[in-house]
Formats: C-alpha cells, sequence, structure tokens
C-alpha cells in the first residue's frame, strides 16, 4: 500500500460486544492488510483504550477462527480480570 512505511500495521476491524454479567466489553478482529500481526486475524478484547492481556486474545486464518480462539480464552474469566492492573505504588 502506497503512504505507507514499512514498519506500520494496517488493520481492518470488525466489532463484536461481549455482554457478560451485566456488563460489556468489545471484541475487535483485525484484519492485517499491511505488516505483520500474530496471525491474518487477531481478536482483541477492549474497553476502548485498554486492551486485554495477550494471554486473552485470539488468532486465526479468518475471522471465525480468531474470534472462536478468543472465546474459548475468556469463557470462564471474570471481564475485570482480562486487563492490565495498574500497579500499586506499594506493590513496587
Amino acid at each position: 500500500m502506497q503512504c505507507l512505511q514499512p514498519s506500520d500495521i494496517l488493520t481492518r476491524i470488525t466489532r463484536y460486544n461481549l455482554i457478560r454479567s451485566q456488563r460489556l466489553v468489545y471484541i475487535d478482529v483485525h484484519e492485517a492488510l499491511h505488516g505483520q500481526l500474530a496471525a491474518r486475524f487477531v481478536a482483541v478484547p477492549n474497553l476502548i483504550n485498554i486492551i486485554a492481556r495477550q494471554e486473552y486474545q485470539g488468532v486465526g486464518e479468518t475471522e471465525a477462527e480468531a474470534l472462536q480462539n478468543c472465546l474459548s480464552k475468556i469463557e470462564s474469566t471474570p471481564i475485570e480480570d482480562l486487563f492490565p492492573r495498574k500497579a500499586n505504588p506499594g506493590d513496587l
């Protein structure tokens, strides 16, 4: 693609909404258009500006495969446990 630097990553996103325990989490499935992702499709749970830890992200060669991989990883995990937590000053 023109106008992109070799190290740029450009993706097309399909967004899904998961409502669990009356809370909403988005799952964005990224399709690589330019650059390298972990797979052709990567499904990333997120709260708009906070993305889930990598162990909860799904990968696949199709959108459906990446979404299913992600859903299987988060199946029994409460939403608040998907995301990194801020370190407390006393934890350092």
